[in-house]
Parts: structure tokens; C-alpha cells; sequence
């Protein structure tokens, strides 16, 4: 496997819209985003990557904008790695992009949340040093939520 991650850009949209549907889908994740609110991972405030194994989607990630919570923050969102790719340090790679992102825009925190029951993903979270916090959405999903400092 050769890994390439990258941000996406408008011209991945069917692409990013394509493997979050499948994220969806999966996990019985309520859709939150309309097409145009999520335009903006793609070319506004947030942000987007996509990981490629050749022409193959292997896994995603998004960050958004944290402004309710801090001025300084933003949130992952939607870290999915296909199943294929499972195991492939895929979901480690996501998130390195995202983070050093964050990190150069100048986010002094880096927030998410996630289900109780996706426990691969919470240990995953905290080998890169997430720490359990306090509720900070409305998100009637989410169970457990964590920040870190970006790397």
C-alpha cells in the first residue's frame, strides 16, 4: 500500500461526500450535514483530507471551526477508515494531517466526541493524548468527549 493523504478541495466532493455517506451508513450516524454546509470542509472555515491507497479512497477526516466553545479551537469530525485499510495506520495518518493543520492555523485545541461504544477509536484518541473532558455539544450521539493540544 502507498498512503497519500491529502486535504481535499472542491473537486473531491463526490469523492469526500461519497466515503462520509458510507461513514453514515455504517455506523447508523445521523446525517447533520446538508450538502452546502458541508462545502465548507471543502472550501470555507473547515477543512477536509482524504487518504489514497493509488486511485482508492482509504479513509477521511474533517475539522471544523470551534468558535462556540473557544476562538482558538476546532473539532474533528468524521474519521473513518475503511475496512480494507483497517490496522493500516490510516486513521494515524488522518489525524497527523489534521492535527499539524491545526496546529500551523494556530488552534490551541483540538476537541472531538465519539460514541461510548466505538472504544477502538476512545483508546485510539488516547495513545495520541486525548483526555477526557466535560460535555461541550448537544450532540445526542456522542457519549464521550476529548481534547488535546495539537502536536
Amino acid at each position: 500500500m502507498t498512503l497519500v493523504v491529502r486535504r481535499a478541495v472542491i473537486a473531491d466532493e463526490a469523492a469526500a461526500w461519497a466515503i462520509v455517506d458510507e461513514y453514515n451508513s455504517t455506523f447508523g450516524v445521523v446525517l447533520r450535514d446538508d450538502a452546502a454546509a458541508f462545502r465548507k470542509y471543502l472550501d470555507g472555515p473547515g477543512a477536509f483530507w482524504l487518504a489514497f491507497d493509488g486511485d482508492e479512497v482509504a479513509g477521511c477526516v474533517a475539522m471544523r471551526p470551534l468558535p462556540e466553545v473557544d476562538s482558538r479551537a476546532c473539532e474533528v469530525k468524521r474519521l473513518y477508515v475503511r475496512p480494507a485499510y483497517r490496522g493500516a495506520r490510516v486513521a494515524g495518518a488522518l489525524m497527523d494531517a489534521l492535527e499539524a493543520h491545526a496546529h500551523a492555523a494556530g488552534y490551541a485545541l483540538v476537541y472531538l466526541d465519539t460514541r461510548a461504544d466505538f472504544t477502538a477509536a476512545i483508546a485510539f484518541y488516547q495513545r495520541r493524548g486525548y483526555e477526557p473532558i466535560p460535555r461541550y455539544n448537544d450532540n445526542p450521539e456522542a457519549a464521550v468527549f476529548m481534547r488535546r493540544a495539537p502536536a
